[in-house]
């Protein structure tokens, strides 16, 4: 069976060109995830690798869709092996049933890895320029106009933590962020 994985950075990304190839290939079941490639924690690439059988092939556009750093890649890859599943990357014309497609996979996840970190640095250095410019606020803070009372209410146990939190709309960590920034609330 022909397996396909598809994956973007963002939610907001399309996929329709990667969707293309897979239906050109003739993949029989595509798997989608629309999520960073920094790690490997990504449900629908976890839910191909529990569905994989010996003699499955997975196919990805290029290795950068299916990992962004050399260890992951290969990690992964030996998962399939281990389950006598073959890999194909379209773009860099990889089949790792041969000692010479093995090696090129190693090269090619390095470089992978490399264009990632160097993506990163760039992202750093451009804003850090950009703070010297005075351009760069860094991301806004987040408000609620109900703060103050929440808080209140959580401090004098009427509510969880948890439900002060998702009351407002935060993150757990947002929430203990502005509670010791705002030191402790007193009715």
């Amino acid at each position: 069976m022909k397996i396909g994985y598809i994956r973007v950075s963002t939610q907001e990304q399309n996929t329709l060109r990667q969707e293309i190839l897979m239906d050109q290939l003739g993949v029989d079941q595509v798997y989608i995830d629309k999520a960073s490639g920094k790690n490997t924690s990504r449900p629908e690439l976890q839910n191909l690798l529990e569905f994989v059988r010996k003699g499955d092939t997975v196919i990805v556009e290029s290795i950068s869709r299916f990992a962004r750093n050399t260890r992951d890649l290969l990690n992964l890859v030996e998962q399939l092996t281990a389950k006598g599943v073959e890999f194909v990357s379209q773009k860099e014309a990889i089949d790792t049933t041969t000692p010479t497609g093995k090696f090129m996979l190693t090269i090619f996840g390095a470089v992978a890895e490399l264009e990632r970190t160097y993506l990163l640095q760039r992202q750093r250095e451009g804003i850090a320029a950009a703070k010297v410019q005075g351009k760069y606020a860094g991301r806004k803070p987040v408000a609620h106009p109900d703060f103050e009372r929440i808080v209140r209410q959580w401090q004098a146990g009427q509510c969880t933590a948890a439900e002060a939190w998702k009351k407002l709309g935060m993150s757990k960590a947002t929430f203990y962020r502005h509670v010791a920034h705002k030191r402790p609330v007193r009715p």
